[in-house]
């Protein structure tokens, strides 16, 4: 299967997920995210907003701010195709761009260097056990990853997982996956 089918393919799997069976699956992945050393040992933490589709990461946020982590969230830079992240301390920083996405105000926010973020949430629509993942096409959180020294997380439910994936040589890996049974590592495969 090609690459934009797949992204379909993971699209309709979210859609068709009930709000009731959604709530249920993401409390129990914040839970076991909440929990663990990988958690509890990041000081800085990536993240995106998620869209009503996708996996909440409201309460991650919320939970990191409760806990003193510095949580930072990205902006696109569609002209180099490149992310940068900035520091996320309320939603009032936020603004709506370009498919309802919501991203940081830079001039109310401060730009938080890739080498200082311990852990990076990474969004996606399906994933490999060896951590591979379609994501939206735009490329964005593989160029990232490459060279990033932190955490790599994708967060997904067990209905995304599909193999194989078609694999490009610019495709980066993510070193755990978060379902809702729990993280798992991917790099002992």
């Amino acid at each position: 299967m090609e690459k934009n089918e797949l992204r379909f393919k993971g699209k309709k799997i979210l859609q068709d997920i009930s709000v009731k069976e959604k709530l249920h699956i993401e409390g129990k992945m914040h839970e076991s995210l909440f929990k663990s050393e990988i958690w509890k040992l990041a000081d800085v933490v990536g993240v995106t907003l998620s869209q009503t589709h996708e996996w909440s990461t409201e309460p991650i946020i919320e939970e990191g701010w409760r806990s003193g982590k510095k949580i930072v969230v990205p902006k696109c830079i569609p002209e180099s195709r490149e992310m940068k992240f900035y520091h996320l301390e309320k939603y009032d920083q936020l603004e709506r761009v370009y498919f309802g996405l919501r991203e940081p105000k830079p001039e109310q926010s401060a730009v938080v260097s890739k080498n200082d973020i311990d852990l990076l949430l990474v969004p996606g629509l399906l994933f490999d056990e060896k951590g591979y993942r379609i994501g939206y096409g735009g490329g964005y959180f593989d160029r990232f990853i490459e060279g990033f020294r932190g955490k790599t997380l994708m967060i997904a439910s067990e209905r995304q997982k599909y193999s194989p994936l078609p694999l490009e040589e610019y495709d980066q890996r993510v070193e755990f996956i978060l379902t809702e049974t729990g993280i798992r590592s991917t790099y002992n495969l």
